[in-house]
Parts: C-alpha cells; structure tokens; sequence
C-alpha cells in the first residue's frame, strides 16, 4: 500500500509550488538527466529537497534521487512514505558518512549532483556531540570528495553557515561574503563553526587541484515546515510553546538580533546556487527585517492566538545549559547584493508572514495525528 502524500499539508504542498514557480526555465532546464545524491537527507532541509525533488522529478527531468542519513532518531514517518510512494525514483540508506564505506551503495557511483548536508546543525545537540559535528562536516566532506573528484559530476553544493562569519564586528552587518570571520576557534561552538570553514577550505583546494564543479552556501537562519519541534534553535522552541500552550521562555534578555528566513525562500536560494556555473560562495537568507528575539516571541504570541487560541506569555529564564550564550553572535544579517546580482534571488516570505505558515502548518499535522 502507498504511503500518505505529505502533500495533502496545505502549507507544505503551496510551499514546493512557490519553490517551483520561483525557478527560471533555465534553473529547471538544469536538472533535466541528473542523478542526486542528498546527504542529511531526513533533516529539516531534506524534508524539503527531497519532496521538491521526488514529487517534482517528472517535471524537472530528474532521473533518480539518492538520501543517506544516520537516522540517529530513527527514520522518519514522511520519507518511509516518500519511499513507498516513489520506490522506482528514489532509494534511501543508513549510513555513517564520516565512517562508513560509501562505495558500498553501487548507485553513488553514477550520482552527478551532491548536496552534503549532513550535520548537527543546532548548538544544543553539536554542544553535545561535538566530534561527530566536526566528522560530518571535516571527514564525511573528504570522503565524498576523494571519491567524486575523478567522476564526471555536475555539481557538488556544499552547505556551510552563517556561524563561519562568528560573532561580526558592528561595521561588518550586514555581512557580506567577503568578510573573513571574528570566531572563536576555542569554545562550545567551534566544533561547529571551524568545521563549516574548514570545510569551506576543503571545497576551495578540490575546486583548484581537481576542478570540482563546487559551490558553497552558507544559511541564516531558516526556518519553518519540518523543522523537529524538540529541535532546540529558537523558532522551533516557540513554535513548540504555542503548540502545548506554555508560555514562551526566552535564555537571553532578547535583544541579540537576527533576520529569519522562510524555509521555501531558503530552498529556492539553494537551487539557484546549484546551477551557477563556476566556485562561489553564497549567502542564502533575507536581508530584513533584522529583529530582536524579543520581537520575534511577541510575532509568534500574536500569530498563536490568531491560529492556536494561544493563552500563553513570554518570560524570560535561564537555561539549564551553561555553555548556552557563550560566543553567541549579538547580530547575525546577511548582505545578500551577490545573490540578488548573480542568481536573481529575492526572497519574498516576511518573518509575520512566514511565522504564520510555521504555526498553520504544525496546526493541521496535530490536527491530522502527525504530532
């Protein structure tokens, strides 16, 4: 029996529309005969790749799609289903990127087009887990190069961070790509932070020595649908406290800032990136408003109430983690001139906008005994 279509989310399935309808003949033209390889695919970007890629293959020309994810928390119940429903376009497997023998999975060898996206992406769980953090994103990021570098391959997206800029100095933001970093390379976030540029260093020599076709991208701040409601970074703790009508607890005095990006605007920066033609690196975000945590607690109590019935409030606590506001950046904005010049990429899903579909999207997978 088919699995349920995750389509049937109203919000999810307009979501993969606006992705479609935001890409240029020539950015779908791209796919046309391609073979992808997601790694990290049962995350919160997975999520949406590999739906935007199983349920769309036909009309891009994707010929097959690949996922590998260690499954720490198990596989999830949308790709088990996303399996069912493509099993002729689309395998998934367990396996260790930074560990394990890639070779052994025989279709690899013919994917020509990576998305490396394997990582612990929120301070919570990297804090915990710093080793396998620099793995994923250090020694699974050379496995996959030393094994791709003499195959004939389309394109290598590598997906780095906004945490590579660190904490900015003030006349740095908003950040543009050519800033080179204030990070702390000692601490509880650097496992994370010298990863993604290390690995940015990587990308940069197998690009020169080998001529990769490899583009970099480096996220602020997503946000949205598929993101785990225990996941940790702010917008999903929030989210989680409208969901069970608790108040929403901030461990700041909610002054440090950030502009947060919608999920499908992200995916659709992401795509552009992967068909520019040469190296480069790309912030992919919006460049406002930038917005105190603060205000973006008050947007999701405003929107609770309006989609929840939301009766909570915003306190203000101290988290149980020490190592929580250490090295936290005060300011995190991108200047995002290089892709708005180079992919014509202008994101349009406001963070009241965006919070909204986050929240309604949640509402109608309680509502549908997902959650």
């Amino acid at each position: 029996m088919k699995g349920v279509n995750v389509l049937q989310n109203k919000i999810f399935a307009e979501d993969l529309k606006y992705i479609k309808q935001n890409l240029k003949k020539n950015e779908k033209e791209w796919f046309d005969n391609t073979r992808v390889l997601i790694t990290g695919c049962a995350g919160f970007l997975g999520f949406y790749f590999m739906n935007f890629l199983a349920h769309y293959a036909d009309y891009l020309g994707v010929a097959h799609l690949i996922g590998i994810d260690i499954f720490k928390l198990g596989k999830p119940k949308w790709m088990e289903d996303l399996v069912d429903n493509f099993e002729d376009k689309l395998e998934v497997y367990s396996l260790d990127i930074a560990k394990d023998d890639i070779s052994d999975i025989k279709s690899l060898s013919k994917a020509n087009v990576i998305l490396h996206m394997a990582s612990i992406a929120s301070p919570t769980f990297y804090r915990k887990y710093p080793l396998e953090t620099v793995d994923a994103n250090v020694w699974g990021l050379r496995k996959l190069f030393d094994y791709y570098k003499d195959k004939d391959i389309k394109k290598f997206l590598f997906f780095s961070s906004s945490e590579v800029y660190g904490d900015p100095l003030p006349e740095f933001i908003p950040t543009s790509e050519d800033y080179r970093g204030n990070v702390a390379t000692i601490g509880p976030r650097a496992c994370y932070d010298e990863a993604k540029r290390f690995g940015e260093t990587l990308c940069y020599i197998f690009a020169n020595q080998y001529n990769l076709p490899v583009i970099i991208v480096r996220p602020f701040n997503n946000y949205g649908p598929g993101m785990k409601l225990d996941d940790k970074r702010v917008p999903a703790d929030f989210a989680k406290a409208i969901l069970e009508n608790k108040d929403i607890v901030i461990y700041s005095d909610g002054t440090p800032t950030r502009t947060f990006c919608y999920v499908a605007d992200g995916i659709v920066g992401y795509i552009k990136a992967l068909t520019f033609g040469i190296f480069e690196c790309f912030n992919i975000g919006i460049d406002e408003p930038e917005i105190s945590i603060k205000k973006l607690a008050q947007i999701y109590v405003e929107k609770g109430k309006k989609i929840m019935g939301y009766t909570g409030n915003i306190k203000f606590g101290k988290s149980s983690e020490k190592d929580y506001l250490i090295n936290n950046p005060s300011r995190r904005c991108p200047n995002i001139e290089k892709v708005k010049r180079l992919l014509n990429y202008y994101p349009t899903i406001g963070v009241e906008k965006g919070v909204e579909r986050f929240l309604e999207f949640i509402k109608i997978e309680k509502k549908g005994g997902n959650l």
